[in-house]
This record gives C-alpha cells, structure tokens and sequence, in this order.
C-alpha cells in the first residue's frame, strides 16, 4: 500500500499539520491509515491521544532510526495508507523512510530559509534513488500561505522552486484556525463546530482538494512504474 512520507529539515514548515490533514481526510474517505510519528515533538500522538480519533487511524510512535524500516514494511502490509510524519533533520531515518516511500511531499512555507530547507530533502531523495535505481516521486507542497494575497517572499520561492524543475502542488495549504484547533481540541474538522472555530468549510474543502491531489499523484506514480 502507499507510503507517503513528509519530509523538511527546517522546523515549523506546516510538515506535522499537513501529515494529519491527509491522513484524517483519508480516513474520512473510509481507508484504514497507519501514521507513523517520527517527529520527536509527537504532536500527532498527541492528538492521537485526545476525544475524536477515527477508529481507522493507528498511530505509531515508538520509533528508532533502526526499526523505521521494518515499522514501515509491516504498517504497508495492513493499512491502506501509510503517512509518515518525520523528524526535522537530514538523519538516517529520514533518509531510509525515504526510500521506502511511494511518494515524498515537501512542506515548504514562502521563506528563503524553508526553500532551503527543501533543497536538502531534494538532495537527500536525489541519493536514495541512485542508491535502490528508481525514481521516488516527490513534490514541494506550500504551507500556510494566506487565503487572500500571494506575499512577495511566496512568490519568490514559487519562481526559484519552477526554475529548478522542481514539482510543486497546484493546492497549497492555506493559514486556518480550523488546522490548528486539531492539535488543541482533537478529532477531524468535520468535528469542529462552524460556531466556535472560523472558515471551518473552507479550511475542510482545503485538505479535500489537497488529499484529491494526493490520490491523482499516487495514481500517476504507479501508471508510470507499470509502464516502465
């Protein structure tokens, strides 16, 4: 089954949120997801924790740069969906959850500093293909840009990311209360109440355009393997 790992050395890239949204919106769809919480800060265990978790959603936590490979192999033999949220440095473990992925995305926000970031995930995918011979797609996905303007750093980074042929996400994710009240309150954002939290349709919309992409890039990806 699919192994989707999000990867960024440079903290604060909207990596964990983007990992969650996927997977609950995945799980909202009816698949069984395994999460494997790499990122030492386990906000997603944590959410894992409170009142809301859908009961197709298994979060894993206990890992090592070791048993990440194995814990990846056996989560893909019984889940449909495997995300993997991993911890915000070049390791080993980043490096070999890599490789056992079906496709990598790239939190980036519209900074210089998480561009380059980024650029160290694209070189660290870079080795891992020529180590196991096969190309592993990846992409850059923006994070927390703003609903109603496109900032000036934002579109300097869309410009270096095109230049260098890099594949970006046509959906970006964009700056929600909603996104941020999983990790307070729990549960998915068809839990949230429209009353309390702002935009919550909006914000659900989001993550459902951005895992429909997901899907349509996974699909891609295996059309592609087959024909070769």
């Amino acid at each position: 089954m699919p192994v989707i790992s999000f990867a960024n050395p440079k903290g604060g890239a909207g990596k964990t949120t983007t990992a969650l949204l996927l997977a609950s919106e995945l799980a909202s769809k009816g698949a069984q997801v395994t999460i494997i919480d790499a990122d030492p800060e386990k906000w997603i265990s944590q959410w894992g924790a409170m009142p809301g978790k859908p009961d197709n959603i298994e979060i894993i936590s206990e890992v090592t740069e070791d048993g990440i490979v194995d814990l990846i192999e056996e989560a893909s033999g019984r889940a449909q969906f495997v995300v993997v949220d991993l911890e915000g440095t070049a390791s080993l473990m980043v490096a070999n959850a890599i490789g056992m992925s079906d496709l990598v995305m790239i939190p980036t926000q519209g900074s210089s500093m998480d561009a380059k970031g980024g650029a160290k995930t694209i070189r660290l995918i870079r080795n891992q293909e020529r180590m196991a011979r096969r190309a592993i797609p990846h992409a850059v996905v923006l994070t927390r840009t703003s609903a109603a303007v496109t900032s000036r750093a934002l579109r300097n980074v869309q410009e270096q990311l095109w230049k260098a042929g890099i594949e970006v996400f046509e959906t970006a994710i964009v700056e929600r209360a909603a996104f941020r009240d999983l990790f307070d309150y729990g549960g998915s954002l068809a839990d949230l109440d429209p009353a309390q939290v702002s935009n919550v349709e909006k914000a659900r919309i989001n993550a459902q355009q951005f895992t429909g992409e997901v899907l349509a890039r996974l699909r891609a990806a295996e059309q592609m393997a087959e024909a070769v």
